[in-house]
């Protein structure tokens, strides 16, 4: 925990201070999320998972990708966040659109592994 510390002389407190928050941060999602596809997919929780990590390291992979491309053409990352905070926003007002359904009505889902138990 202390390597970069010992390392470097230019690593701030503040920096430090966001690895630990963000690094807290990002893992608490990951429960809520094996919990939902469990949820929605009962039978297939395990693959509707690994699909969602999968998307998740290649919109990551992608978004670093970009960032760095953005940051070459532009010489700053001021264009990248600006695009990173409106695809943000524009994934809050979709999530608004998600509605709940009871469970029986998604017993069955798209997944093609699930087993209609009715």
């Amino acid at each position: 925990m202390f390597l970069p510390l010992l390392m470097s002389a230019t690593v701030q407190p503040s920096m430090i201070a966001f690895v630990v928050v963000f690094g807290l941060l990002d893992l608490a999602t990951v429960p809520p999320v094996i919990a939902l596809c469990r949820e929605f997919h009962p039978d297939a929780g395990a693959v509707a998972f690994g699909w969602v990590s999968a998307a998740h390291q290649a919109g990551a992979a992608l978004a670093a990708y970009g960032g760095g491309a953005a940051r070459d053409a532009f010489g700053t990352y001021t264009p990248v966040w600006m695009a990173l905070g409106a695809l943000c926003a524009g994934a809050a007002l979709l999530s608004l659109l998600v509605r709940r359904t009871a469970p029986a009505d998604r017993a069955t889902g798209p997944c093609p592994t699930a087993v209609d138990r009715r």
